[in-house]
């Protein structure tokens, strides 16, 4: 009989789901898009009852293309989009509104105008280590609860329920009997202390969020609950929940303090592991927690760019220049290394280390010469850039990455990896399996399960695929990211 684990990966553009064998090796696959809503300009939704079917769907096609049955999975690893907040109601499970997605910026003004009292945006970067802006769960639960008739009274009456994605799918997974989350999640909704590991009253005063809506926040490998054994044919044991960011770190085996690992996924997250030290970032970084076991927290650094997948499938389905993102690497050759064409993707406004919710998206620097190669090429180099805006912001705050290992997507892209390490001038290491988010979903589950028995033991398992070294020079990097720079300078709000 084989023994399997079954991670869910909920991602911000599909759902996914892998089966891994007891040594973390994959042996079946299941995924399924879902539809993007842009209601107005910078809104962002998901229908959260179609990521909880295409889910399901994925669990199944995953199971079935590894031909295992629900007796043979020992346990179920959820990771997820992080911040994306869902409200439903306790008695029948529906959501009340669809879900905000962590790029929503609805809540822009809201922002700005706490950001005006210095005091609170400090009082909320100590508690939870994050930013004020509308990226964060708490101002889109109020923006719910003020804009759904009745919401409010009846969040206060406990007829409601908040969670990130991973308390939705674990509602539905368990049949609305757990309303559960995990530390990681948790430090993403802008309402929970990451020293005091608990919700936080202060915060829950300030954005008018009623406890009474808010899971219980457990380990990352801890009981979950088990599912209704209707869903897969036999009930399952949810043994881990961590958000998408902090689970592609562990799938990449980040355990030591200053490790660091970048995801390009939709957007990108860079992540440096910081041990037990809560570190306060003076660059406009974010402190999180990258794992908690034992009820011991690790914490982690993070920068987080809004746009990076997502700028290649702009190219893709709004201009329709490549006809699949794979493309954008053989033309992206095809350019000069002088590329004096930026794309600068503030389509939902910038993040880390800009914050800026009210930038938006331009292509500055084209000639007559300009053609589909060097717009495609540019998009690519958005992500480049944007990754030094985020080295370097690690590196302000007294931190230093020697080699930073890479996962998502994207990393199939050798253009792409290349020109990270010269900009950067640093090694850039692609593992042999790149499914690292999903991959850290299992680890954690088969760590509260029994099947793997240390953080160093997983540790063990990473290889490498391939190392891509710089190989421009001092000058080079100089020019281009000047160009960079200015032309972030010229979509910026406040300037």
């Amino acid at each position: 009989m084989v023994r399997a684990i079954l991670a869910i990966d909920q991602g911000t553009t599909s759902s996914r789901a892998l089966v891994f064998d007891t040594h973390g090796r994959q042996l079946g696959l299941g995924q399924q898009e879902f539809t993007q809503h842009f209601p107005n300009n910078g809104w962002v939704e998901h229908d959260a009852e179609e990521i909880w079917r295409t889910t399901k769907a994925s669990c199944v096609a995953a199971m079935k293309s590894a031909r295992v049955k629900a007796e043979d999975i020992l346990c179920i690893g959820i990771t997820n989009q992080r911040e994306t907040t869902v409200v439903w109601e306790r008695s029948t499970g529906d959501p009340i509104h669809k879900a905000i997605v962590w790029q929503d910026r609805r809540t822009g003004d809201f922002c700005a105008e706490l950001k005006r009292h210095r005091d609170t945006a400090s009082t909320i970067q100590k508690k939870t280590g994050l930013l004020l802006d509308p990226y964060f769960s708490a101002t889109k639960i109020r923006w719910i609860l003020d804009n759904v008739p009745d919401a409010r009274d009846r969040a206060k009456r406990g007829e409601l329920a908040f969670g990130t994605i991973d308390s939705w799918l674990l509602w539905n997974l368990t049949g609305g009997k757990n309303h559960f989350t995990d530390a990681t999640n948790a430090s993403r909704t802008m309402l929970y202390n990451i020293e005091s590991q608990s919700w936080d009253e202060e915060l829950l005063a300030l954005f008018e969020v009623p406890a009474s809506v808010l899971p219980e926040v457990k380990d990352c490998a801890g009981d979950f609950g088990t599912t209704e054994a209707s869903l897969f044919g036999a009930p399952i044991p949810v043994t881990g929940i961590i958000g998408d960011q902090q689970s592609a770190a562990v799938g990449q085996g980040c355990f030591q303090k200053g490790m660091a690992k970048s995801t390009y996924g939709t957007g990108c997250f860079l992540l440096l592991n910081t041990g037990t030290d809560l570190l306060t970032s003076n660059n406009q970084l974010l402190s999180t927690v990258a794992y908690r076991l034992n009820g011991e927290p690790a914490y982690a650094i993070e920068g987080s760019i809004f746009m990076a997948g997502a700028t290649m499938q702009w190219l893709r389905d709004g201009l329709k220049l490549i006809d699949d993102a794979a493309d954008s690497e053989a033309l992206a050759e095809q350019c000069k290394d002088e590329l004096p064409v930026y794309l600068v993707p503030a389509f939902t406004g910038l993040g880390a280390p800009y914050w800026d919710p009210d930038a938006r998206g331009a292509l500055l620097g084209m000639t007559r010469d300009t053609g589909v190669k060097e717009v495609v090429a540019a998009g690519l180099m958005s992500v480049v850039y944007q990754t030094k805006d985020l080295v370097d912001a690690i590196a302000a705050d007294g931190a230093e990455i020697s080699t930073l290992r890479v996962d998502g997507g994207m990393v199939t892209n050798n253009y792409l990896l290349q020109k990270i390490a010269d900009i950067l001038d640093k090694k850039v290491n692609r593992p042999a399996f790149t499914e690292t988010t999903a991959l850290g979903a299992a680890y954690m589950a088969g760590l509260q399960k029994g099947v793997f028995d240390s953080l160093d033991a997983i540790a063990a398992k990473w290889r490498l695929s391939r190392a891509f070294d710089p190989q421009r020079d001092e000058n080079w990097r100089i020019r281009q990211y000047a160009g960079w720079q200015n032309a972030v300078a010229c979509i910026r709000s406040q300037r």
